[in-house]
């Protein structure tokens, strides 16, 4: 599928993939693809980020690479690396037989038989089905070193590997970076890409979201999960809920054959909206029947 022409093409796209995004966003992800530059996305956990890149794959037909960042994660994880127990296997069979010379061995041991592509030299190669989408995901739980490479990486879209050289992409893939912003990341890579901050949805869009992903779920009970954690989020918690959480809260409640909340029901299953002890303890009981009535007896303004 060829890339959307227009911003009101690009949310359509991202629409028919059960993706709910605002017009800026959908604008920023629009130039995004037209200027072929790298999308940076930060925003807390579970507001849709991730979702962004998986929703562009499906909708244009092309391929989902994640790159899955974490502490540590350095330039060779992320290109490619060699089959060393199978170099070494055919080290001693060569040994045993006595088969090619020194130089070939070397040659071939350092060929693409033996070579293990990780995401990025994989998004760099060419596609049937056109540039991949290249997700790189949670890019603030790197360091440093990290991203001054990938900033080489993505300035050029090559990476060099000293046996083979430098390997340069034909097309370049579509770039989505996500980041939920535990630490900074370098001014110099968000100089390189466009930035959107995806924030909480409000309760119209959020409604629109949960019916798109959990359309099974009756529109009253979706409208009281929304209102709930709408109200939820006002409150003091160590960590906020995100829409993947209202989602999974709400398809819980329908296995749970749920029709209307109570205080009980939203006690026994906070465990999904959730994650830290201290925040349910807060919630649950008192806590649960307060927030319910505020959202079913809304304060009329003096």
């Amino acid at each position: 599928m060829t890339l959307p022409e227009t911003i009101d093409a690009t949310a359509a796209l991202l629409h028919g993939q059960g993706y709910r995004p605002d017009r800026a966003l959908a604008t920023v992800t629009f130039l995004a693809l037209r200027l072929g530059r790298p999308l940076l996305l930060e925003g807390e956990p579970g507001t849709g980020k991730t979702e962004v890149a998986k929703a562009l794959a499906a909708g244009l037909g092309r391929r989902l690479i994640r790159l899955q960042c974490y502490e540590g994660l350095d330039a060779a994880q992320a290109v490619c690396d060699w089959n060393f127990p199978a170099q070494m296997i055919a080290i001693r069979t060569a040994e045993a037989t006595g088969a090619g010379d020194a130089a070939r061995l070397q040659q071939d041991l350092f060929g693409p038989d033996f070579l293990i592509e990780r995401p990025l030299l994989q998004a760099l190669r060419p596609h049937p089905e056109g540039p991949p989408v290249l997700l790189i995901d949670e890019l603030d739980r790197t360091d440093a070193p990290f991203e001054a490479f990938l900033l080489e990486a993505l300035s050029d879209f090559q990476v060099t590997v000293p046996e083979l050289g430098t390997i340069r992409a034909a097309a370049p893939p579509i770039v989505i970076l996500t980041s939920n912003r535990t630490r900074e990341v370098h001014e110099a890579l968000k100089r390189r890409c466009l930035y959107h901050w995806v924030g909480y949805p409000d309760a119209a869009r959020e409604l629109e979201i949960l019916s798109a992903r959990a359309p099974e779920a009756a529109r009253a009970l979706s409208q009281e999960v929304v209102a709930f954690v709408q109200r939820l989020r006002t409150e003091d918690l160590f960590k906020t809920p995100g829409v993947a959480e209202t989602i999974d809260w709400a398809k819980c409640l329908l296995a749970l054959d749920v029709i209307a909340l109570t205080p009980e029901v939203i006690s026994d299953t906070l465990g999904a909206l959730l994650k830290y002890q201290d925040d349910i303890r807060r919630i649950e009981g008192a806590g649960a029947k307060r927030l319910l009535e505020e959202i079913r007896s809304p304060k009329t303004p003096a």
